[in-house]
């Protein structure tokens, strides 16, 4: 993969892309922007301009946005630099061991056909450009799945953080191999428990964000909006305060929060599927990048106001640091977002919620924060395993871990 230095912005070391092919909605420019912020309010109000923050460092931000951001951003007397260069990539041939939409069902169909006495795969909706969302229910007696406690893992909100897609695939594929393989642990969680696993909730924007072998930076599903632009953020079109802050109005932006809340077929089929599964205590949403562990409330900066609930996250949060070596906290410490999954997920059905940002924290491993490389996959699931399995065992009751004695599952 080549290496391209951003001549004169000493900031923009720190990234080493694959490929960005400029290719948005209209014929806007986009941007790596240097953004000054010192502070999770200043970080909030950054947000608000409708680019996508995808770094958070003591006194500044990196985000990625258009050329209108960028002019918001200096009359706010806040950007630092910006560069708009593109870069060459290696996909397919380096990137190979990442799967496109084809790739991934045919590997999640073979894992169903081959084991279905314990996978059960399921479309839940369709597409605008008519791919199947699909689900994996894994358990060791379907007949009775509904009595289980569950928990609810999924990834590929966001089209371009492909390793975010990797790690749910992978935990189906462990989960099953180690079912058979006579791993106990596992055996007993799989006897115990009912899984969900949604690899790809946006494979639209997934599918777009590598078409014609070139990597687009995109961040959005495929929906064309009124305005004529394409795409909306899923990760804002949540209902639970949705549009309250940290998103935008505006479909050229890349926080796009949509015309109304469950705007998109993606996030309804989501919320349709959660609303259905009631026995779902835990949830866990995959992105990248940032080596995080974010728990609710995303859309204001107050903790969660039940105090069993709140401690519950942050002892998990933090245990699962422990492991993976993650920062855990609260998502609105890094800026106002609202409308998105985990806050839905808790504030609707107080089921307990994280969002794990992947590896890199920065660039890492020699490639793009969003384009890691094949070489990422297997290490960043393994630092993971352990988190996943903590979930799904206290799926039963995540109020064990305050050794407060059994307590309402979803209270």
């Amino acid at each position: 993969m080549k290496k391209l230095k951003l001549i004169g912005l000493s900031l923009f070391c720190l990234f080493t892309f694959s490929s960005i092919k400029q290719v948005q909605s209209k014929d806007y420019q986009y941007y790596w922007l240097k953004v000054s912020a010192h502070d999770k309010f200043q970080r909030s109000v950054i947000a608000n301009t409708g680019v996508a923050i995808e770094i958070v460092k003591d006194d500044y931000v990196i985000a990625y946005g258009n050329d209108l951001q960028k002019e918001a951003l200096e009359k706010l007397g806040w950007l630092e630099a910006a560069s708009n260069l593109a870069f060459e990539k290696d996909f397919p041939t380096k990137d190979s061991a990442y799967h496109n939409y084809a790739e991934l069902t045919d590997a999640i169909t073979k894992l169903a056909n081959e084991n279905p006495d314990i996978v059960k795969m399921t479309s839940i909706a369709k597409t605008n450009e008519g791919r199947d969302i699909w689900a994996l229910q894994i358990t060791a007696d379907h007949a009775h799945a509904s009595d289980k406690p569950a928990a609810i893992f999924m990834g590929g909100h966001h089209a371009r953080e492909h390793l975010s897609v990797e790690m749910p695939l992978l935990w189906a594929q462990y989960l099953v191999t180690q079912f058979r393989g006579g791993n106990p642990r596992v055996i007993g969680l799989l006897n115990s428990r009912d899984v969900h696993i949604i690899p790809v909730v946006n494979p639209d924007g997934m599918e777009y964000d590598i078409k014609d072998g070139s990597y687009k930076m995109w961040r959005k599903n495929r929906s064309r909006n009124a305005n004529g632009t394409y795409g909306v953020d899923l990760n804002r079109n949540y209902g639970y305060q949705w549009g309250t802050g940290g998103s935008s109005s505006d479909g050229n932006n890349e926080t796009y929060m949509g015309p109304k809340a469950f705007s998109e077929i993606e996030s309804t089929a989501i919320k349709n599927y959660v609303d259905t599964h009631t026995n779902i205590t835990i949830l866990l949403s995959f992105h990248s990048f940032s080596k995080l562990i974010l728990y609710p409330w995303g859309h204001k900066y107050a903790g969660i106001e039940t105090a069993n609930d709140k401690l519950v996250h942050e002892k998990m949060a933090t245990t699962m640091a422990e492991w993976n070596g993650y920062q855990p906290q609260q998502s609105s410490e890094l800026y106002i977002a609202s409308g998105d999954t985990t806050d839905w997920s808790y504030g609707v059905h107080k089921i307990i919620s994280f969002t794990f940002e992947l590896d890199p924290a920065n660039n890492g491993f020699g490639g793009g924060g969003f384009y890691p490389g094949p070489g990422v996959i297997d290490p960043v699931f393994q630092k993971n395993l352990e988190p996943l399995l903590y979930l799904l065992d206290y799926s039963d009751n995540p109020y064990r871990v305050l050794n407060v004695g059994i307590g309402p599952i979803k209270p």
